[in-house]
Formats: structure tokens, sequence, C-alpha cells
């Protein structure tokens, strides 16, 4: 393209927290710090209660604890670096740091999308199909469904970032924002063919999204006519019980990514795509632990069990 600079990549400029004020910054590190470290901590406990207590030994919860990893990987592949940044002078990253922290991201993004989607399908079997649900959802069954949801994810941050990251970047290598999704690294990026590959990156990113929260909803409008045809009222409140972590996650999931991927064209302030990056990526993992710590009765109470079994043992 005539006029246009093209340069070779070696790192790109972060600069997310540009629009905040510096006295600021250690607070928002702080903040952001102690949310980090309980979003570990609140998977690693969910993780270890379900490892601990053989009535959790079930679909449901094994699902759980992938979804849990998937929680810590993301958090880890994303959270320290934006850490580092609040108090860093230095906010340069490496082409090769940055397609790194990109594949990471959406491999663990896309694999918690395809396991919600099989937690919504196992809700459905237990629900609409009780007594084949140990043959539908036997442990071979549970362990393909949560290696097809890692594998899948890998295989979608594999082409996510190998799209992006052919591309010829323009002169300017500044990025305004804390996540490195596509659309950021797009437009710093240069070539007669952008309009195409713009257009290719938004179907190959969305279809397998809409496409999994498809088949949730899909799974909830047969769950939901199922239990509305149970007679006695606190039966239908004890079978939906089962539903409502998992559907209080997905609507969080879901709600905050379009945040990211679906906000309306226009001008946007650094402040406002750094805030709505920092919910994303450090909110709605923060959320996840809470969420089915407090929703779900089952696992709720055998923390409290672990808990109190821990301090007799240390207070005899």
């Amino acid at each position: 393209m005539p006029g246009q600079n093209y340069s070779t990549t070696s790192e790109f400029i972060l600069f997310s927290f540009s629009a905040f004020p510096h006295q600021l910054l250690p607070a928002l590190f702080l903040l952001y710090l102690l949310m980090y470290l309980f979003t570990l901590l609140g998977n690693l406990l969910i993780m270890a209660t379900v490892w601990t207590e053989r009535q959790l030994h079930t679909p449901m919860y094994l699902f759980l604890c992938a979804l849990s990893i998937s929680e810590i990987l993301f958090t880890i592949a994303i959270t320290p670096r934006m850490l580092a940044d609040l108090l860093s002078t230095h906010h340069s990253i490496t082409f090769v740091a940055c397609a790194m922290q990109t594949f990471f991201c959406f491999t663990f993004g896309y694999a918690h999308s395809f396991l919600l989607m099989v937690m919504g399908y196992d809700r459905y079997v237990a629900i609409c199909y009780p007594l084949s649900y140990n043959v539908f959802m036997s442990p071979t069954v549970c362990a393909h469904l949560v290696t097809w949801s890692w594998a899948g994810g890998s295989v979608m941050g594999m082409i996510m970032t190998s799209i992006v990251f052919h591309l010829t970047f323009c002169e300017s290598h500044v990025i305004h924002c804390i996540l490195f999704h596509e659309f950021s690294l797009l437009k710093l990026a240069c070539g007669d063919e952008m309009g195409s590959v713009t257009i290719g990156v938004i179907l190959v990113c969305v279809i397998p999204l809409v496409g999994c929260l498809s088949l949730i909803i899909l799974s909830y409008v047969v769950i939901v006519s199922a239990i509305l045809r149970i007679p006695s009222p606190e039966g239908r409140h004890e079978i939906f019980s089962t539903c409502v972590s998992h559907l209080t996650i997905v609507i969080v999931h879901y709600s905050f990514a379009s945040m990211i991927y679906l906000k309306p064209k226009g001008p946007h302030s650094i402040y406002t795509n750094t805030l709505m990056s920092t919910i994303y990526i450090v909110f709605t993992p923060f959320l996840s632990p809470i969420i089915f710590s407090l929703r779900n009765k089952e696992l709720k109470t055998s923390i409290n069990k672990n808990y109190h079994r821990k301090l007799c043992l240390q207070n005899p």
C-alpha cells in the first residue's frame, strides 16, 4: 500500500494502564494481586475437596475440576504480566512472548467454553435420562469429553495464533490493552488483505463460542421442560438447584466475554478498554470459585466439613 510504513516486529509496547493516575497503580496492584491469589487458592480448594471427598467422585465434579484447572492456567498465563506492568516502567514485550501469551489465552479460553458445554450436557443427561446416566456418562466417556475439550482449545489456540502472527505489522507496535486478543493485534497489521483476514478471524473466533452457547441454551431448554413436568414444587426446586451454579457461570462468562468481543464500534478511551479487559481477565476467574462454592450445596457442605475436620485435627 503506497505511503504505508512497514517494519519487522521484534517487540510490542504495552500502555494498558497509561490512562490511570500513577498514584492509583499501587492500589490496583494490591487489589489485583489479592484477587489473583484468591482465584488460585479458591480453585485449588475446590480441586482438593473433590479429590478427598468420595461422594464427589462423579462426572459433574470431574468436569468442575477440569474447569478449575482451565481457570488457573488462564489466570497464570495473563495476570502475572499485568501485575508486572502495573509497577514497571519497562512495558515492552517480545514478539515470541506475545505470541505465546496469545496462544495460551485462546487455548484456555476455548477449553473453558468447551468444558461449560460439556457440563451442560452432563446436566441434561442427569435430569432427562437419570436411569441411563451411568451409561452415557461412564468414566471413559467423561475422560474423552475432558480430553476433547482440552484438545479443541489447543487447536483453536494454534489456529488463532498462526493467523494473527503471520500478518505484517505496521511501524506502530503500541497496544493500549492488557489482553493480547486478536482485535488489538489486527489494528496494528498492514496489507491489502486485512479486510478479508479480519472477517476470517472473527468467524473462526465467534463460531465455536456461539456454537457452545447455542448447545448450552438448547440443553437448558430441554432441562427446564423436563423440570416443569415434575408435579412436586420441592422436587422441581431440588433438581434445578443442581444446575444453578453452572448456569450462573455460563451467564457470567459469556456476559463479560461479550464486553470484549461484541462491544459496539466507535471510539473507546484507553481507560474504558483497560477496564473492560480487566473485568474479563481478573474478575471473571475471581467469581468462578465463589459461585461454585456458594451455589453448589453439596460442594459447600464438603468444603465446610473438610475445613472443620482440619481445625479439629489441629486443635484436639
